[in-house]
């Protein structure tokens, strides 16, 4: 390379840049190759697949999935289903028949740990599509202390950089919907502003309608302007761990095993985990209205995961807890490696404190936190957790308090 030679972009020479790039008819630095990445980067957030051709398959969009999140088959088939149908009634013209096609938002049921919230966040990392996250359990009826049911749509709006368009092609996931369930059919003098009247709030922003949004948030007060927001084709997906429902499922279907093939029937269900067969009836029963149950149409479980499931998680994911560690052990030039029997014993304290894939994090966090104080300041160029290390930290952080405060919910 003579010094003659200038980046095409910038016409930096070659001294002046860490590295000179050939090409067939020019140069381009480093420099330049990394704003162009950022650049990219930009244009390519929310920019949802606007024909069906460039939009993925269910196969696609599962063995996407695959390499984030360990198991949950059947929820990952219903949920590429589910986004799949969504995206393509957007990009659908319409024919002679003029046949209206349905929004399908979705509700997912799992134990805390199970992946809820990871599938819907993957989900939309796929499409590119603006994402928004929102906890149930801060909602309150228009009026009251907390948040107004539209404040989902003011995060989906961030999300999108404030282009409204961009963000009526959004993916909202409502989390814990389980705890704005209803409390009770007994009348109260109280209103339940948490509970049944946030699901009468949700009802329009489901369904699809066009929703006076804050721009900047909070409440609503008449002499402010407003963003008008489009809820009709915003995906909203739910989730919700609905502790107890399996009583309700198990009830169900004992009631329903009658006749002289009652004893055959009731062999054939799986006790060991009554939650696969949720009906929209038991969602009823534990106190959803059937307004907002009939919103959300597509209903998929998760399993609760396994000591087989766990074990996967911490190394075969693409973004896995352990390839995060090593690789910020990497940066600082130091190899991470771990003694066999370490992941085994993080994934046997999850299991007895009943934390679920969550827990997983906490626990490797407790066990490294004294090493990623102490290496950098090290010249050390290999580390081994060793399991009597690890066995030691989570002795010594009283996690016996996390465990009984496991017990207790």
């Amino acid at each position: 390379m003579t010094k003659k030679n200038k980046c095409s972009f910038c016409g930096r020479t070659e001294k002046e840049v860490g590295v000179m790039i050939y090409g067939a008819d020019g140069f381009i630095c480093d420099q330049c190759v990394e704003q162009a990445m950022h650049i990219v980067r930009e244009n390519r957030v929310s920019s949802a697949p606007e024909t069906l051709k460039d939009l993925p398959t269910p196969k696609q969009i599962k063995s996407y999935l695959d390499k984030y999140v360990v198991g949950q088959d059947a929820a990952k088939m219903t949920l590429s289903v589910a986004v799949y149908n969504h995206y393509k009634r957007l990009n659908y013209k319409g024919g002679e028949d003029d046949v209206e096609l349905d929004k399908s938002n979705i509700i997912m049921v799992g134990s805390t740990g199970t992946g809820k919230t990871l599938l819907a966040r993957t989900i939309a990392k796929m499409l590119l599509v603006p994402f928004a996250m929102v906890d149930a359990t801060v909602l309150t009826e228009a009026g009251y202390v907390g948040e107004d049911v539209e404040s989902l749509l003011v995060r989906l709006l961030q999300a999108a950089d404030g282009d409204v368009e961009k963000a009526e092609r959004g993916i909202v996931f409502i989390d814990e919907i389980d705890k704005i369930a209803r409390k009770g059919d007994n009348p109260s003098i109280t209103r339940d502003v948490s509970g049944e009247g946030v699901q009468q709030g949700l009802l329009k922003l489901l369904e699809g309608s066009v929703v006076n949004v804050p721009p900047q948030g909070g409440r609503k007060h008449p002499e402010q302007k407003f963003i008008q927001v489009n809820t009709r084709n915003i995906l909203f997906i739910c989730g919700g761990a609905f502790d107890g429902i399996e009583k309700r499922i198990a009830q169900r279907l004992n009631t329903h095993v009658v006749g002289f093939d009652a004893s055959k029937n009731v062999s054939k269900i799986d006790k060991s985990n009554f939650l696969q067969y949720i009906a929209p009836m038991d969602l009823k029963s534990f106190g959803l209205i059937p307004e907002i149950i009939g919103r959300l149409p597509v209903l998929t479980h998760l399993q609760p995961l396994d000591r087989t499931a766990l074990r996967s998680i911490l190394t075969e994911p693409k973004n896995s807890i352990i390839k995060q560690y090593v690789k910020m052990f990497e940066i600082d030039g130091v190899k991470l490696t771990f003694e066999e029997g370490v992941l085994d014993y993080v994934v046997d304290k999850a299991i007895e404190f009943q934390l679920g894939a969550r827990g997983l994090r906490s626990l490797i966090e407790v066990v490294m936190t004294k090493p990623m104080f102490e290496v950098p300041s090290t010249n050390t160029k290999k580390y081994v957790v060793k399991l009597d290390f690890a066995r030691q930290q989570v002795e010594n952080a009283n996690m016996a308090v996390l465990k009984e405060s496991s017990e207790d919910q």
